[in-house]
């Protein structure tokens, strides 16, 4: 029974791992720490300052 089992669980495993391979679970995004988040929110903010400005400052050069 013992010899049996055991030639069972290595099939087993073979054809998950074979299973695995051809149908790998999708990918989880990279986790971002607090702290990275934090700064790309700040970049984030201070770059739609700068376009926001950038188009105001078209907008007067278009008005004079």
């Amino acid at each position: 029974m013992n010899r049996r089992k055991k030639i069972k669980s290595i099939l087993t495993k073979k054809s998950k791992r074979a299973n695995l391979k051809e149908n790998p679970k999708k990918a989880k995004p990279k986790y971002i720490s607090k702290a990275e988040r934090a700064k790309m929110e700040v970049e984030e903010s201070s770059a739609l300052e700068n376009s926001d400005s950038s188009v105001e400052r078209q907008d007067e050069d278009n008005n004079s």
